[in-house]
């Protein structure tokens, strides 16, 4: 049983996730919010399995959604965030997976009204997987010069190196994984940004946006989802 916390503050959109949520297999809704500090305590009470949460909600209604999922990710790095968003906006997925992929979504809601994707969406976080909309795959994509079919350029090690690096792992984590040098990951890397044409850039994580190349690779029925092995 997965067990869920909601936090939304537009009161029948978090009232109808809810009864979604309810009536879902395998998921046990074990509390609402309805703003950043009510949420906390949420997560501070029920100790939850996962967090869906809006990305802007009181107190500044800037990114309370994406806030909580980096606090989480150093307090708690077991619970899963899936965040849910209005704006097709590639920043907003960057900064949510700034400390790796692994168990974090950024879906549209829009897929709300999709049970089927949303609740996929869940189980995939909670088992420590990623999803991220195709429609922020395609914004981030549209405004860099590589397509996903780039990544076809990749050596098998590179790909695995990748893939790594799409779990959040640092260089050095990434070489004791593969058995390889820390200098051989960095040359890995490096010919990674280069294949995919990720120079250096202002405000701009290169390891995040080749992170979201990669995950565009899954992308099926309207998210995406990191290849699996």
């Amino acid at each position: 049983m997965i067990r869920v916390v909601l936090a939304e503050d537009n009161v029948l959109l978090r009232e109808g996730i809810a009864r979604l949520l309810e009536r879902a297999d395998g998921i046990d809704l074990v509390g609402t919010a309805h703003d950043l500090p009510s949420l906390e305590a949420l997560i501070e009470a029920e100790a939850p399995d996962l967090v869906v949460t809006d990305i802007r909600m009181p107190p500044s209604g800037t990114d309370e959604g994406i806030q909580i999922a980096a606090r989480l990710r150093t307090e708690r790095p077991q619970v899963g965030v899936v965040v849910l968003s209005q704006y097709a906006e590639p920043a907003y997925a960057m900064a949510l997976l700034d400390g790796g992929s692994e168990g974090r979504a950024y879906l549209l809601k829009e897929r709300v009204s999709e049970v089927d994707e949303l609740l996929a969406a869940i189980r995939e976080v909670a088992a420590g997987g990623s999803v991220i909309d195709s429609k922020v795959v395609e914004s981030l994509v549209s405004t860099t010069r590589p397509h996903t079919s780039e990544l076809d350029r990749l050596t098998p090690r590179e790909r695995e190196t990748l893939g790594e690096m799409a779990q959040g792992k640092s260089n050095a984590a990434i070489a004791a994984t593969l058995v390889l040098s820390t200098r051989a990951v960095e040359k890995h890397t490096n010919s990674i940004f280069s294949k995919l044409g990720l120079s250096e850039e202002a405000n701009v994580n290169r390891r995040v946006k080749a992170v979201l190349l990669y995950l565009a690779e899954g992308v099926k029925g309207g998210v995406a989802t990191p290849p699996h092995a």
